[in-house]
């Protein structure tokens, strides 16, 4: 599925995709396919990052669970 629509930008970010052939790319579309798939990827990696801390805080605060955890390790080295 493709979407098509108008896009603004603003002089830099115009004399930016113009150079697109500088970059390595085919088109101004594969830049800009690029740029947000990199973007997407960055939100994505912080969202994670932000779970893995609140995971960890959790883990931190909760003992019984952090008792679970050994014992589930101790069990699974033997």
């Amino acid at each position: 599925m493709s979407l098509e629509f108008n896009l603004k930008l603003n002089e830099l970010q115009a004399k930016f995709l113009n150079h697109y052939q500088d970059y390595g790319f085919d088109s101004q579309e594969a830049m800009i396919n690029l740029a947000l798939e990199k973007l997407k990827e960055e939100i994505e990696d912080k969202e994670l990052e932000e779970s893995a801390k609140l995971y960890a805080e959790i883990y931190q605060e909760d003992k019984d669970l952090q008792e679970l955890t050994e014992a589930a390790c101790a069990d699974f080295l033997e």
